[in-house]
């Protein structure tokens, strides 16, 4: 169900709501709830390449965080089926991150772009990077013989990813951006200004006080804490895997638009 041009906002809360980007997404409340206790009891698994300490460590907390940022139901006593993401936060978050892309589009900074999720982001990525590429940003190249001990860190269409059995992998580690960033710093070069990415990838850049932009499911609760904190600068709620990748088109092309880069 394309939408030709850029849609409006009232056109694309549509769209998040009937493709489930957001809205009644398919992560059930059940699986959100065992994340949030999974990060509060401390299972780095979850915190996504951040270090939170012992500031998050009653899950009620981070529920607060989750129904206030991503719109989740905020009832305790809510345990199993439905669970949600307003799409007003969504696109309250794509504004947001918008304007920091404005910001990098006109001081021309050197941007790195990174998923976890290349079946469901990669081309969001692609198309922001070749928008910023457009607009004067340095892209920034990853170095070769990058690895993690989940496979080799790679490159794609401007975008790093893990690649592992000949096969894009699906990551939440923060160890890929931490080999990205060790490497860039080996070589002599110098830091991005700006990643924009997800997951792990962007959990961990920001942790290092590197300038970061990020989308989130609401089963993923670390980014929405750090951006609580100011650690990461934005966290766009969303279903990262919906149907067909083709569906975030038209969020693509809002961002783009609203950054100025369209």
């Amino acid at each position: 169900m394309p939408i030709p041009g850029t849609p409006s906002r009232a056109e694309l809360i549509d769209h998040l709501v009937t493709t489930r980007i957001a809205g009644d997404v398919a992560t059930p409340r059940e699986n959100n709830l065992s994340h949030y206790r999974k990060l509060a009891n401390g299972d780095r698994n979850f915190w996504l390449g951040l270090e939170l300490g012992d500031r998050w460590t009653d899950e009620q907390d981070v529920l607060a965080v989750m129904a206030e940022r991503v719109g989740v139901d905020d009832d305790a006593e809510y345990r199993h089926g439905q669970d949600t993401i307003d799409p007003e936060l969504t696109v309250d978050a794509l504004d947001r991150m918008a304007a920091r892309l404005r910001k990098a589009a006109e001081g021309r900074q050197r941007v790195l772009f990174a998923t976890g999720h290349p079946g469901g982001l990669l081309d969001v990525h692609r198309a922001t990077a070749a928008a910023l590429r457009a607009a004067g940003c340095d892209i920034v190249v990853i170095p070769d013989g990058l690895q993690t001990d989940e496979g080799y860190v790679m490159q794609f269409a401007d975008v790093a990813v893990l690649e592992h059995g000949a096969t894009l992998w699906h990551t939440h580690s923060g160890e890929p951006m931490r080999a990205i960033l060790t490497g860039l710093e080996r070589e002599g070069a110098a830091a991005p200004d700006l990643v924009v990415a997800d997951h792990g990838w962007a959990g961990f850049a920001a942790q290092q006080g590197v300038d970061a932009v990020g989308y989130a499911d609401c089963n993923d609760p670390a980014l929405f804490l750090a951006e609580s904190e100011g650690t990461l600068q934005v966290a766009v709620p969303l279903d990262d895997h919906v149907l067909s990748p083709r569906h975030y088109d038209p969020m693509t092309a809002y961002l783009l638009s609203e950054a100025g880069l369209a």
